[in-house]
């Protein structure tokens, strides 16, 4: 395996040398795709790039980053297809905040957090997906990845307060595209994509996107993959000022005998285990887990007056699953293990309904940006008749493991769902007094409800809050803002999922608030975002207790996550660009109930002052981009990130030890036969640094080529 990795490594810039040398004088006439673009307005911020990109997130409408008082990045189609990114942690890689301890070729298993918080809020297009309990989204559709850092409450309603994934899907485009590309990964997944856009109608007002991708072949991690998808986007121009949009994609995925998902909690030594890449030794080769997401969602939008625009959307989204996953709780520093096969089916459905205007009118010499709407959300939930979690085997992670899955399962749904319901009404002014100083004021109004189960009055329950947002911004020039913000986020309760020993058990609603005061910058080639935040939250977390094989899902005490981030980047000129940020994080458990001693005396709890599991105190980043001036359309790129060390759970007795993780590429441009036509090459984990993640084997060094025609 070590000499496929060696060729990987070899490959990348021996195909790089190649390119150069064979079409360097055809592409004379090329343009450098780092040129810096034209379209530079009156205030000196170039359009759409950088903090002055727009988005829209949920009820706070559109706005440029520049004009909003929460720290969000925004990571586009080009940079994720640059650096052949296909996992969260691989998209967010120059993030310090955003962080996924899932690799690549795994399940995303509950791995992704921002800001030192899980992660549970997903939506596309502003529908919400169920994607934080295993599985992605497919990003041969999606336009832009969005990461809204802490509480998301007033965007986008109940939710957990670590933070919203956010993707924008590929529009129809108004000149004819047809792209092609064929690719490769490590060591021996093949893919192919077609990227289809345009006019359907002389007078344009009709236009498509399609794409088709599929994969297939053995990864790096000798897991085998096997996805397709497919995805179409329509939008027409009912009037000059009506325009009716629809969309959908769909996935099919499987991924066998990846690597074990691991627990530290049964740990009995103070080292862990020496870290190995020697994957056949770590799964189960019968051993899967599959997905089918399905997405849709159809709108219109209507600008029905000067600077006044209404939304109407609705949305679909389902997720059916089917896991034969294997999890191995490790004992000890020699890697005895004892093993877990997890056998369940799971159908999530949801229905989205948003109707939202978004405007502005002055009062006088106050000018007042109104964003006021409606939405309902409705949930289903099904689960298997049969839910199997047993320890089936042991072992050693340095020996070859012989057990096989051969008990037949009934994947057959329980036709009784779960149901949610969630009614909001929301409204928020942002007021310009003048050009240098605004203020946003808004509110969501939800009510939630999770309906009883039959013959069970017990398991449902209503609730209802205000989740307020105030915020003050001010802008010295048209290029930067200082900000402070205060938001709200209610969490709902809910019934415990079937891997816990309280299975069933409905836990109740909670909020959390976040304070963030930051500063951004977008001018001279200068992109910057600095934020100090405070976030109190309801801990929920994961106990173990004597005699059981499954862990208990708890609500006791708060924690509070202080830190403080910076990110920047810097054109230093047409053909070098460099990056860096970082988060200092101070997490702590606080205010937990106190716990009975063997004498009978009540003590205070031992884990107050602790760091809540699996949250780092630092995370660096630093990243290069150069177009080599020497060989048109040539651009080099590389990047390392630094993992401080984490706690595997709140008692903070095992820690993850830190490391530093660095990847490159390159990207060559070249007209072959008249066709423009993108090489790509990226090698992940370039020194091959074996380490341990939290709930995973690190990602092993691995490497990925493609090539990309236009027509």
């Amino acid at each position: 395996m070590n000499n496929r990795y060696l060729i990987c490594s070899i490959a990348v810039p021996g195909v790089l040398a190649i390119a150069a040398t064979a079409k360097a004088a055809e592409t004379a006439d090329h343009d450098a795709t780092n040129e810096r673009r034209a379209d530079i307005i009156v205030n000196g911020l170039i359009v759409d790039e950088g903090q002055n990109k727009v988005t829209a997130n949920g009820a706070l409408g559109a706005k440029t980053l520049l004009d909003t008082p929460y720290s969000i990045t925004v990571v586009d189609r080009e940079d994720i297809s640059k650096r052949q990114a296909t996992s969260i942690g691989q998209i967010f890689i120059n993030d310090p905040a955003v962080f996924s301890y899932s690799p690549a070729g795994t399940t995303d298993w509950w791995g992704t957090q921002i800001r030192g918080l899980g992660v549970r809020n997903y939506y596309i297009d502003d529908v919400p997906l169920m994607l934080y309990w295993g599985g992605t989204y497919p990003l041969e559709s999606v336009e832009t990845v969005e990461a809204l850092k802490g509480l998301s409450g007033f965007m986008y309603g109940f939710g957990a307060p670590g933070g919203t994934i956010s993707y924008r899907t590929k529009r129809p485009t108004a000149d004819p595209l047809l792209t092609t590309e064929l690719g490769w990964r490590a060591t021996g997944d093949v893919y192919a994509h077609v990227d289809a856009g345009g006019p359907l109608t002389q007078d344009g007002r009709l236009g498509y996107r399609i794409n088709i991708a599929g994969e297939k072949g053995r990864l790096y991690n000798e897991a085998k993959n096997n996805r397709w998808l497919a995805s179409a986007a329509l939008e027409y121009a009912l009037t000059p000022d009506i325009k009716w949009y629809g969309t959908a994609a769909y996935e099919e995925s499987k991924l066998e005998a990846e690597p074990f998902q691991i627990y530290w909690y049964a740990y009995e030594d103070a080292k862990l285990p020496k870290p190995t890449t020697d994957y056949d030794k770590l799964n189960i080769d019968n051993s899967f887990y599959r997905v089918h997401t399905l997405s849709a969602a159809t709108g219109i939008d209507w600008g029905f007056a000067d600077g006044w625009n209404a939304k109407l959307t609705y949305g679909y989204a389902s997720k059916k699953h089917w896991s034969n996953k294997m999890f191995a709780t490790i004992h000890n520093q020699a890697g005895d293990y004892t093993g877990n096969a997890y056998n369940f089916a799971w159908l999530d459905r949801s229905h989205f309904a948003q109707a939202m205007v978004q405007g502005e009118f002055e009062t006088g010499p106050i000018r007042h940006a109104i964003v006021a709407g409606a939405s309902v959300i409705a949930t289903e939930s099904y689960r298997s008749n049969e839910f199997y979690w047993s320890e089936d085997f042991t072992g050693n992670l340095y020996q070859d493991q012989p057990f096989r899955v051969t008990r037949a399962f009934d994947w057959s749904m329980d036709p009784i769902p779960d149901k949610q319901r969630q009614y909001a009404l929301f409204l928020s002014d942002t007021i310009h007094f003048g050009d240098h100083v605004q203020a946003v004021v808004g509110g969501r109004q939800t009510w939630y409800r999770l309906l009883p189960l039959p013959g069970d009055p017990d398991s449902g329950y209503r609730t209802s809050t205000l989740s307020p947002t105030f915020a003050l911004i001010g802008k010295p020039a048209p290029w930067a803002s200082l900000y402070g913000s205060y938001v709200e986020s209610l969490e709902p309760g809910s019934q415990v999922g079937g891997e816990y020993a309280n299975a069933g058990e409905i836990l109740k609603a909670t909020v959390s608030k976040q304070f963030e005061v930051g500063a951004k910058v977008e001018h001279g080639g200068i992109s910057l975002t600095a934020a100090a935040f405070r976030i109190e939250r309801v801990n929920t977390a994961e106990r173990w207790e004597a005699g059981v094989s499954q862990p208990y899902l708890r609500q006791d005490g708060q924690t509070l996550y202080r830190g403080v981030e910076l990110i920047g980047s810097w054109q230093v000129d047409k053909q070098l660009k460099l990056g860096a940020g970082v988060v200092r994080l101070d997490p702590e458990l606080r205010k937990l109930s106190p716990v009975v001693d063997e004498d009978g005396s009540i003590l205070p709890s031992p884990l107050i002052g602790n760091i809540p599991a699996e949250a780092a105190k630092w995370q660096v980043t630093g990243n290069v981009e150069y177009a080599v001036a020497g060989v048109p359309g040539l651009s080099l790129h590389a990047n390392a990130r630094y993992f401080g060390r984490a706690p595997t759970g709140d008692e903070n007795i095992l820690y993850i030890p830190d490391r530093t993780i660095a990847n490159a590429g390159f990207q060559y441009e070249a007209l072959i036969g008249g066709r423009k036509v993108a090489f790509t090459g990226n090698v992940n984990n370039l020194f091959n640094k074996k380490y341990w993640g939290l709930g995973n084997i690190g990602e092993g060094m691995n490497g990925a080529l493609s090539a990309r025609i236009y027509w």
